[in-house]
């Protein structure tokens, strides 16, 4: 008999209790400030650090709950496209990619429709997923915002996008690139109609993204400290051979240069689109009377 192990160990366990593992997922860090974010906390301030500020990176799921009145909307679903146009691979088959990332994200693709109302007005949204490939635009990603766009067409909706993508999916070559003049048509259907295309510019936004619908709004929001452009700073750095601003491509930079409207807290966000939409709706109907 061992009497550390059989009597003393158990003795002292008994006296101070079991000790609990502690999940390591309780806690984050802020990529701004490096403060420490408790999840719970985090997640009533939808994920916008509560030591400075910093917007972190937010489900399309949460954000379109904080969007919509009352949490409350309806997905659609847009046409299925064929997989693997081009066979493509590289260190794996593309067919595999897609499977993979649609099993750990439980979705189809990166993007996802919904529909609803915002501040009592009919709202269609088009929102990408980053988590998906990096938010890149493919087939279904064009798919996806045609359907949107007929769908706000349709129901006299206003059409708010919200991107969040690194740009053109390269594994579908020029049939992603066809996707950005596609996404611009769409977008001309709902101004067409006379319906309000608003943008929310997440981080982040680049690439052929940013290239088509995404700068086309008539009016663009986003959030603060959102990482905004085509090409990469480094890229353009050396293509101008000039030092760029410390906050060049960031949405503050681009409001004080025109191209963004109002950069907006997360907060202030279903606020802000219900004051915008009840103007701009409200017009639209006086017109039309």
């Amino acid at each position: 008999m061992n009497w550390l192990t059989d009597y003393i160990r158990p003795r002292i366990r008994s006296l101070v209790g079991e000790q609990k593992e502690v999940p390591d997922n309780l806690w984050s860090k802020c990529p701004s400030c490096e403060g420490m974010l408790f999840h719970r906390d985090l997640e009533d301030k939808h994920n916008v650090c509560y030591h400075c500020g910093h917007h972190l990176r937010l489900s399309v799921k949460k954000r379109l709950a904080i969007m919509f009145d009352d949490g409350k909307y309806e997905t659609i679903e847009f046409p299925k496209v064929a997989l693997d146009p081009l066979k493509f691979k590289d260190r794996k088959k593309y067919v595999d990619r897609l499977k993979d990332t649609q099993a750990k994200t439980g979705l189809k693709d990166a993007m996802t429709l919904a529909k609803g109302t915002i501040g009592g007005k009919k709202v269609v949204i088009a929102a990408f997923n980053f988590r998906f490939m990096g938010g890149s635009m493919g087939s279904a990603v064009g798919e996806a915002i045609v359907k949107a766009a007929e769908t706000a067409v349709k129901e006299k909706a206003a059409f708010i996008t919200i991107p969040a993508s690194g740009g053109a999916r390269m594994q579908e070559g020029m049939l992603s690139l066809v996707q950005m003049p596609r996404s611009i048509i769409a977008v001309e259907m709902v101004k067409d109609a006379k319906l309000p295309y608003i943008v929310l510019l997440t981080d982040p936004t680049t690439g052929g993204v940013s290239a088509s619908f995404a700068m086309v709004g008539d009016i663009h929001l986003a959030e603060p400290g959102s990482t905004i452009g085509f090409a990469g700073r480094r890229v353009i750095e050396e293509t101008v051979r000039e030092q760029l601003p410390a906050d060049f491509q960031t949405a503050e930079y681009l409001r004080e240069h025109g191209i963004v409207d109002i950069v907006v807290e997360r907060k202030d966000l279903h606020e802000t689109l219900s004051r915008i939409l009840n103007m701009l709706m409200d017009d639209e109907s006086k017109k039309a009377a």
